[in-house]
């Protein structure tokens, strides 16, 4: 007790106390499969994982003009990234030698994943710490934002959810009742570890699905039984934001003060504009990538990602926020914000009708349809909206017809929160195969 506890220690401190009182008979089961390094896992007699993550830090591109000098573009950075952050990786099918090697390539957004309503779902989270700042010792969670139980094995709640300490592991496993749009992020630290990067997306798929008879696609947003969110097309959007100071902070060994906080760059799935309509990754084939619940990105051999064509910068930001479609389709949008300020999602031309607010349906007690048209989508931090529109008629003049999509709430110059909706002739585009492809 002669030194002051730390906020980083202190979550240690609670995590320890939530394993001490759920019982000293659970210890053995945990701390022999849960808390394994790599090589004792292999052994573990367990159900293996569905996905499998590592936690870690890195660097991404962001547009170098204006420079705001000494924070952005950040000296550290090597070319042709500018900005430090912390992230989630995608490493299922990689062997322990390519794990190890993605330390210090974070990617933002953190891998998009889904899931099925009703279906266990395990994924493994494994902590490689951070290469640029090795003092920073903490630990690291997957918190299912909204997931509706609230208890420490799924990260439930951030004072006493057990955490994984570096060099470790531990599996989460989820068994999601309620279908919709959800995000995750890290609990430890949250204010930081959120800012610098630590958040993705989750989709719960509903029952309904497959069912051809309501919507002929037979994909669905929610349980409706009527067909009427059926859709033909999803797209994944997740908000976030870049104070470039405190980025330049963590990776200078300094501390910011967040109640200085300002938005420099607002992002939809990792980048800003213009960057937001450049293209996606590269996928992987199923023979070297054999997830099937995550957006499957390409990897080199030892398992880093491949960077989209022709944008070296947007090697870790692998996931394009271009909108496609076919003239008369139904479009799913799924928005989700983890940044720290209210979005205003504004289609230009476009009719949005919003059918889901934080994976709820909009059904009444009675089941009346409580959806409603609007061409702004209003939402604040931490929360989601599901909307569908109806894509118009091709006006036959030029290969698509463009529609932007962006933040009128925003306050920022550098940047933005903007992509593009563009709509094809009818029958131009193949079936999409994944979200935002």
């Amino acid at each position: 007790m002669q030194k002051p506890i730390s906020r980083r220690n202190f979550f240690r401190v609670a995590g320890g106390a939530a394993l001490a009182a759920a019982g000293i008979s659970v210890l053995p089961g945990i701390i022999g499969k849960g808390w394994l390094s790599p090589t004792q896992s292999a052994g573990a007699q367990d159900v293996p994982p569905d996905l499998f993550f590592a936690a870690t830090d890195g660097w991404i591109g962001l547009p170098t003009s204006p420079a705001m000098p000494p924070y952005h573009p950040d000296n550290m950075a090597p070319a042709p990234f500018t900005t430090y952050i912390f992230g989630f990786r995608n490493v299922t099918g990689l062997n322990q030698t390519q794990v190890l090697a993605q330390k210090m390539r974070a990617q933002h957004s953190a891998p998009m994943f889904w899931v099925n309503q009703e279906t266990t779902m395990r994924l493994q989270l494994t902590n490689l710490g951070l290469a640029i700042r090795p003092d920073l010792v903490d630990a690291h969670t997957l918190h299912w934002h909204g997931f509706r139980h609230v208890i420490p094995f799924f990260d439930g709640e951030p004072m006493g959810s057990v955490s994984v300490p570096i060099e470790r592991n531990f599996t989460y496993v989820f068994r999601p009742h309620d279908p919709g749009t959800y995000m995750y992020h890290c609990h430890v630290e949250d204010i930081e570890h959120v800012h610098m990067g630590m958040t993705g997306m989750v989709i719960v798929r509903p029952t309904q699905n497959g069912n051809t008879s309501l919507y002929p696609s037979g994909r669905y947003a929610y349980n409706d039984g009527d067909g009427s969110t059926g859709y033909d097309r999803e797209f994944g959007l997740l908000l976030s934001e870049v104070w470039n100071e405190a980025h330049w902070d963590d990776s200078h060994i300094q501390l910011p003060q967040w109640t200085e906080y300002r938005v420099d760059f607002g992002l939809i799935n990792g980048r800003t504009w213009p960057d937001t309509i450049a293209p996606n990754a590269p996928f992987a084939p199923s023979a070297s990538n054999p997830d099937a619940f995550t957006f499957a990105v390409e990897r080199t051999a030892d398992g880093d990602l491949a960077p989209p064509p022709g944008a070296p910068h947007l090697q870790y930001q692998p996931q394009s926020s271009l909108i496609t479609c076919n003239a008369g389709e139904r479009v799913l949008l799924r928005f989700a914000n983890l940044g720290f300020t209210e979005a205003a999602m504004t289609a230009t031309g476009i009719k949005l009708r919003v059918i889901g607010r934080d994976a709820t349906f909009l059904r009444g007690r009675t089941g009346a349809d409580t959806s409603y048209l609007t061409s702004t989508v209003t939402f604040n931090a931490g929360e989601s909206a599901d909307v569908i529109f109806t894509a118009p008629a091709h006006r036959g003049v030029d290969p698509y017809d463009t529609y932007l999509l962006y933040n009128r709430a925003s306050t920022h110059g550098n940047g933005g929160q903007m992509t593009e909706i563009r709509v094809y002739p009818a029958g131009a585009l193949p079936p999409q195969t994944q979200p935002n492809t």
